[in-house]
């Protein structure tokens, strides 16, 4: 089968944590820049892809990539690419384009010469002059970046973090594909207690289950390539399949959530049960200085509620306080905090941060505090 080039696109700051599942899943010929990860792929990995990765933004097929500093030069490499091996005679496009630091600074117009360029190689590769548009959908990208223009074609639709068990929230929530990221940058493992005393509608704890029972992130929802020719159904039928009997049982799971508002919960709880989880996860109405840590070791990964279901300062300052009072004599515990306040830290005072990543939450930049507890001791290997 002929090798293909994938691109996984994610937000700044999770490229290393979307090569590492690549890695995982078998693809070669990985490349990474800033936001995307370049890998060699099949025709039928398309699903998989789509299917399985947790952090990405979006899976792209990679067309071509050529320099152009003129509309010229643009459109006749542009009419070189084979779109026909993708987009069918009926087939409707669409072309969108974003550019940085290149000649051609106009997207509106490198849009447009790309929409006629792909027009003319499709009139010549069919031998027809009028186009139906009444197939399957395909949108291009045209992206310039220092003059060299990427033509891709979006296989996904809408963002993988749309998985298709979250019920609609109000203020900025926690994307899905950063809650996965947040869970696989800590020191958690299913055998390990997980809690999360603002768990808001419960992401992040729903990511972590997914992620211990190995639950394809992709499988309740729909993609824009699924009804592709060149794809086929039965690539994604074997896909699906294959990603089912994947799953396997969470056993003794040690995942707790817990929220001052009982609405809130609610939606956790129906959210977790729509994500196949909800027998993984235990929740709670419960305000955080009425959270009880009786355990010496854990993992607690959190978003707190700044600018999001709080901006009263004095309500603020006081859930700082209690957290920190929580977890200050906790040296067991490994304490995981995003949040976009640069003031958390100075809340949290149990020790500095041991290390802070710069995230994005879509376009709201955001830290992840991170501060390493005291490890369990290993228990006795078994006679």
């Amino acid at each position: 089968m002929q090798t293909i080039r994938l691109i996984a696109t994610t937000q700044f700051g999770l490229e290393a944590i979307v090569k590492r599942e690549l890695i995982a899943l078998g693809y070669e010929g990985i490349s990474v820049t800033p936001g995307r990860i370049e890998f060699d792929a099949t025709t039928a990995d398309i699903p998989r892809v789509n299917l399985w990765l947790r952090c990405a933004d979006r899976v792209r097929l990679k067309i071509g990539a050529f320099k152009a500093v003129t509309f010229e030069e643009l459109f006749e490499q542009t009419k070189d690419l084979p779109w026909e091996d993708w987009i069918t005679v009926d087939g409707q496009f669409t072309v969108t384009g974003k550019c940085v630091k290149s000649e051609l600074m106009s997207v509106r117009s490198s849009q447009s010469i790309v929409k006629k360029a792909v027009v003319e190689r499709l009139k010549s590769a069919y031998n027809v002059d009028w186009f139906d548009e009444t197939g399957e959908a395909y949108t291009i990208e045209v992206a310039l970046l220092q003059d060299v223009a990427t033509l891709t074609i979006d296989t996904s639709g809408s963002g993988l973090h749309k998985r298709g068990y979250r019920e609609a929230s109000g203020g900025a929530p926690l994307r899905e594909t950063l809650a996965a990221g947040l869970v696989k940058l800590s020191y958690w493992f299913p055998d390990r207690y997980l809690l999360d005393p603002l768990c808001g509608s419960g992401t992040i704890l729903i990511e972590a289950a997914m992620i211990a029972a190995n639950i394809a992130p992709g499988l309740n929802r729909s993609f824009a390539s699924e009804g592709w020719e060149t794809i086929g159904g039965d690539a994604w039928r074997l896909a699906r399949e294959s990603a089912r009997d994947a799953e396997k049982p969470f056993e003794e799971p040690m995942i707790y959530g817990s929220d001052y508002d009982e609405d809130v919960i609610r939606i956790a709880k129906r959210n977790a049960e729509m994500a196949g989880v909800g027998d993984y996860i235990q929740f709670e109405t419960k305000p955080l200085n009425e959270v009880w840590v009786d355990r010496q070791y854990g993992i607690v990964i959190t978003n707190p509620p700044y600018g999001q279901r709080m901006s009263d300062f004095e309500a603020l300052n006081k859930l700082y306080i209690n957290f920190h009072k929580m977890f200050r004599k906790k040296k067991g515990w490994s304490i995981y905090v995003i949040t976009s306040d640069r003031q958390f830290p100075n809340y949290f005072k149990r020790a500095r941060p041991d290390r802070v990543r710069k995230l994005y939450n879509g376009p709201i930049e955001t830290n992840y505090y991170q501060y390493y507890g005291e490890r369990p001791p290993r228990e006795p290997k078994k006679t």
